[in-house]
Order: structure tokens, then C-alpha cells, then sequence
């Protein structure tokens, strides 16, 4: 049976890994709105830019998820 009062530390980790879930879609979201733009932009027929943006989305973001978790002791 849960308690009746909510466990702060679940909250926060909850709120945390929500937050950065939200950041990882819509960097994603972002990189291949600027992707498809900066295709239209160069004029190539490869869509070359929504396949290298969103990749350096993703790598930053696992650099990044890698750096917050180690933190913890």
C-alpha cells in the first residue's frame, strides 16, 4: 500500500527525468524543423542537415545525460 504522503525524493527524480525527457523531444523536434529549413536554404537534394542536426542533438544529449547521472555518490 503507498503512504498518504507523496516521497519528496521520488517527486523530484520524477520531475527530473520528465524534464529531460521534454528536452530531448523537442531538441529533436528543433533540429529537424532546422534541418528541413536549412535543406531548403542550400538547395541540395540530399537531406543532408535532418540527418546531422538531430544527430548532434542526440550525442549532446547523451553527453549530457551521462555528465547529470555521474554526479550522484
Amino acid at each position: 500500500m503507498l503512504p498518504s504522503t507523496p516521497d519528496k525524493k521520488r517527486n523530484v527524480s520524477l520531475l527530473q527525468y520528465a524534464s529531460l525527457g521534454t528536452q530531448f523531444l523537442a531538441g529533436i523536434g528543433i533540429a529537424v524543423f532546422i534541418g528541413l529549413k536549412g535543406d531548403i536554404w542550400i538547395n541540395i537534394k540530399i537531406p543532408l542537415l535532418v540527418w546531422i542536426l538531430p544527430l548532434l542533438v542526440i550525442i549532446g544529449f547523451i553527453i549530457k545525460l551521462v555528465k547529470e547521472t555521474g554526479k550522484r555518490k
